[in-house]
């Protein structure tokens, strides 16, 4: 027996505009009709939610919107791919913020601070970080950090705490946009880098909200799979995961 809309919408919290939008954008598929015209959803169409849902909160809506659409055209590899790339990122962005934070408790042992006084022009700064100069440019234009200018040529002066706050940022850069990454960003635009103890709670802090995605993305990989199931990929299914 199918789901009118308002019941479907109400299970998962969303309202009815919602539903209607992820049908039309192809991100779950059309709706039968009942005899006087009525949208009826089915169990399918529940797997579809849950898994939206799932994997929004972990992965976001853009990398969301991709894989239901891959398998709505039946493209089921393509789309174990796009989340197996989320995977890697955060898995590379982990291994950052390791190194980070063994950068800090070296200082941290001999009592050293970052020396602030070699400046480094932007084409340094991003051979050094790996991060586009436009992306260093962007978070300089929202706050994130401010330089100084070289009065003889107006070019922006990069400095250590520069370069350490960049790649914290670079950390969050695959992040799903929450209230929590927007206070973590913040957190990294006033952290004072010659204070080794705030940064390592700061780094800490991070550190949980990796913690807390990977667990998000266990839990999306979950929804995923019973949706893939759900749509007859049982065998392909048993040989890719």
């Amino acid at each position: 027996m199918g789901l009118r809309p308002k019941k479907l919408a109400e299970k998962y919290g969303l309202s009815g505009s919602t539903l209607r939008n992820y049908e039309a954008k192809g991100l779950i598929p059309p709706a039968d009709r009942s005899a006087n015209g009525y949208r009826m959803y089915t169990e399918r169409h529940e797997a579809y939610l849950a898994c939206i849902q799932a994997m929004a909160a972990a992965f976001g809506m853009e990398v969301t919107s991709e894989v239901m659409h891959c398998l709505g055209r039946n493209e089921l590899d393509d789309a174990l791919w796009i989340v197996r790339d989320r995977e890697v990122m955060l898995h590379r962005e982990k291994a950052r913020l390791d190194q980070l934070v063994r950068e800090l408790k070296s200082y941290s042992e001999v009592s050293q601070a970052y020396d602030f006084n070699q400046h480094f022009s932007i084409h340094e700064v991003s051979r050094r970080t790996g991060a586009p100069k436009s992306a260093i440019r962007y978070w300089e234009k929202s706050g994130l950090f401010t330089t100084e200018r070289d009065p003889d040529n107006e070019y922006r002066l990069y400095n250590e705490a520069h370069l350490f706050k960049i790649r914290m940022i670079q950390v969050l850069q695959s992040s799903v946009y929450s209230e929590e990454t927007v206070n973590l960003k913040q957190s990294i635009a006033l952290l004072d880098v010659e204070n080794i103890e705030h940064a390592m709670k700061l780094a800490e802090s991070i550190q949980a909200h990796l913690h807390k995605t990977i667990k998000l993305q266990m839990r999306a990989l979950y929804f995923l799979y019973r949706l893939i199931q759900t749509l007859g990929f049982t065998e392909t299914t048993e040989a890719h995961l």
